[in-house]
């Protein structure tokens, strides 16, 4: 299978009734693989996943279609205090998790647990939500990300003809808004504020695992945003490494290696780059969150380490940039699904 360079002209994800289409193989700078799924009854994966963080706390949203079945999640946590909640519904066969074929489409979901709205907007998305019980009380988000100037990393990952993945990345977005929690107040505020998009849209192979990586921060007045993943793309031809430089991308050519000890998440993780000397990390987590789920052929155990970056990363033009405490999450992922 071939893949090929950099894509700049719209083409669909899909040809016939589902089978990767040749044309798709490739990254963009902009959304412009359409993921026209179709067929593969029960095997598609579709999601739309935001979060939104400064220098006190994480917010997250995320609306998800399996095929099979649909989850809506959100979840917070205060980094000084430690304080964390999550909730989340799922639904049969998908039930009001309908999910567009661009991330720039407005996406709502609405239920008595959980009412969530990504609208999209003239080059900025809106999120709104509300969770009105949690065991911190309730939750509403009013939130305001910027993208009509930033680049994105669009990238297709084939395993085969039949199962494959299109994935979005945009990392280090302005972001500014309200978030309320139980009688707390979170600011966000274009200065200091960073949101992060991972939409996804593919036919996945039943069993699989993945390390995903990413974090946003200032350095020298520059906003960095680095997004790194491993093992769902090893032996493909393809990566989703990258850096971002005041919104422009600078996809990255080399794999990633995650080091860390599966026994012990708190312990550092070292993560660099496998072939060249553009990515070199250490990540210190300081809170676990564990999403699990077991229905018996289908299975998933996710943990999401929240930490510090300290290292150096490296732009497509060789520009050094030292990273010294950026706050961001590294995971480790298995799944049967």
């Amino acid at each position: 299978m071939k893949i090929s360079g950099e894509i700049t002209q719209n083409v669909d994800l899909c040809v016939g009734w589902g089978r990767l289409n040749p044309n798709a193989l490739g990254w963009s700078r902009r959304p412009l693989i359409r993921a026209n799924l179709k067929g593969h009854f029960l095997r598609k994966k579709k999601w739309n996943y935001w979060a939104v963080a400064n220098r006190n706390c994480l917010f997250s949203i995320t609306v998800c279609n399996l095929d099979y079945l649909g989850t809506v999640f959100a979840y917070f946590l205060d980094f000084n205090s430690k304080d964390f909640v999550e909730e989340s519904i799922t639904t049969p066969f998908g039930k009001g998790c309908s999910l567009p074929q661009t991330p720039y489409e407005s996406v709502s979901f609405e239920s008595k647990k959980v009412r969530v709205k990504f609208e999209a907007d003239r080059g900025k998305v809106i999120i709104s939500t509300t969770v009105p019980h949690t065991r911190l009380g309730r939750i509403d988000a009013q939130i305001k990300v910027y993208w009509a100037d930033h680049e994105s990393l669009t990238v297709v990952v084939p395993w085969s003809w039949r199962r494959f993945q299109l994935t979005t990345k945009c990392v280090g977005l302005p972001a500014e808004g309200t978030l309320l929690v139980g009688n707390r107040i979170y600011e966000f505020n274009v200065s200091d504020s960073f949101a992060t998009l991972d939409f996804g849209r593919g036919v996945w192979k039943y069993r699989t695992s993945w390390n995903w990586a990413s974090f946003s921060t200032t350095v020298k007045d520059r906003v960095v945003g680095v997004n790194l993943g491993g093992k769902w793309t090893d032996g493909t031809g393809t990566n989703e490494n990258a850096v971002f430089v005041d919104g422009k991308l600078h996809k990255l050519n080399s794999d990633v290696v995650f080091e860390y000890d599966r026994k012990d998440l708190f312990k550092p993780w070292h993560i660099y780059t496998k072939s060249s000397d553009e990515i070199e990390l250490e990540f210190h987590p300081f809170f676990e969150r564990i999403s699990k789920s077991n229905f018996v052929l289908i299975s998933s155990e996710m943990h999401q380490m929240i930490g510090k970056f300290k290292g150096f990363v490296r732009d497509t033009d060789r520009n050094l940039y030292i990273i010294e405490d950026a706050i961001g999450w590294a995971e480790d992922h298995k799944a049967r699904w």
